[in-house]
């Protein structure tokens, strides 16, 4: 999948890219953060997004200069159930909240896995739209799009 970092680089190469790369730019701007917003469906990939999200915050030199949302849907979202999730998971969940990051739980998915909010860790916000429409959004919003 191609990111806005092609895009930008492909503008950059074209005459008149000043134009064409400082609309993207001005989205960040106002917040001087890098923003994200990070995706994953497997459960199996689960504990590994969660320590890319941890790297990430300290590789930007903590967390006042990035701005990350995991949008959670499939059969991930088992992981963070508070009853029978991972906990190693939902305590990493707990730091990285602490932090800023924010957790966003697919609707339809625990619609389709009969989940509560009651069921989800306190925190985790249930996105009535769905995970991939919310992803959609996130990335018209300026947020880099990353699936570990």
């Amino acid at each position: 999948m191609l990111d806005r970092r092609f895009f930008i680089r492909l503008a950059a190469t074209l005459p008149g890219a000043a134009l064409l790369t400082g609309a993207a730019s001005s989205a960040n701007a106002a917040t001087d953060k890098q923003r994200v917003a990070y995706h994953v469906s497997d459960k199996e990939k689960v504990a590994f997004t969660i320590g890319n999200i941890k790297n990430h915050i300290a590789g930007m030199g903590g967390p006042d200069n990035v701005e990350i949302v995991l949008v959670v849907h499939g059969p991930a979202l088992r992981e963070f159930h508070v009853a029978d999730g991972n906990q190693s998971v939902l305590e990493t969940m707990k730091g990285l909240m602490s932090e800023g990051v924010r957790f966003n739980a697919c609707g339809n998915t625990m619609r389709a896995m009969k989940l509560e909010n009651a069921d989800l860790p306190e925190g985790m916000v249930r996105v009535d739209q769905g995970g991939v429409v919310r992803l959609a959004q996130l990335q018209q919003e300026g947020f880099l799009y990353l699936r570990p």
